[in-house]
């Protein structure tokens, strides 16, 4: 009986990738609000699980940013019936009520996807890159560029994690 490419995809492919982040980590997440000036540099804990069977994960975040608590979360998928890396994420500082959904591609060592946001008032939503990069199974980072409606970007935060070993 031949394998499914879901099934194929939790063995050797995105769903892999995405499943081998699974557990607890402790990281440091960076701010910027403009372009080069750092604004924030504060700890950062993450956890990730794998729910519904692998087909998604589920990462929660908690934080201070300017010695203010905020916490988030992301689900993260890989749609095998259009290639393609998809995310939804909420925080409590930068989505304030919004769900922010996100589309992109795998990259050589993760995924990067790209969602857009504003509110009435702005004229054109701007675009927000989030990057995940795997580094080993050990350390991942998360990078996000604010990304202007003219199409210029500056990086807006990078978290590097390093799993936490029981």
């Amino acid at each position: 009986m031949s394998k499914s490419k879901f099934e194929i995809s939790k063995e050797s492919g995105p769903h892999l990738r995405l499943a081998s982040l699974a557990g607890n980590w402790d990281g440091s997440t960076r701010t910027w609000f403009e372009a080069g000036v750092l604004a924030d540099e504060s700890p950062m804990r993450g956890k990730v699980s794998v729910i519904m069977d692998g087909r998604f994960i589920n990462y929660e975040y908690t934080g201070t940013l300017n010695d203010k608590p905020y916490e988030g979360s992301m689900i993260w998928a890989y749609d095998l019936g259009n290639e393609k890396c998809q995310c939804s994420w909420v925080d409590s500082f930068h989505m304030g009520t919004a769900i922010m959904h996100s589309e992109g591609n795998e990259t050589g060592n993760g995924f990067a996807v790209t969602g857009q946001y504003g509110w009435i008032g702005i004229g054109e939503p701007w675009s927000w890159r989030t990057e995940l990069e795997i580094i080993n199974p050990d350390q991942f980072i998360i990078r996000a560029y604010n990304i202007s409606p003219e199409g210029e970007e500056a990086k807006a935060t990078e978290t590097i994690y390093h799993r936490i070993k029981l």
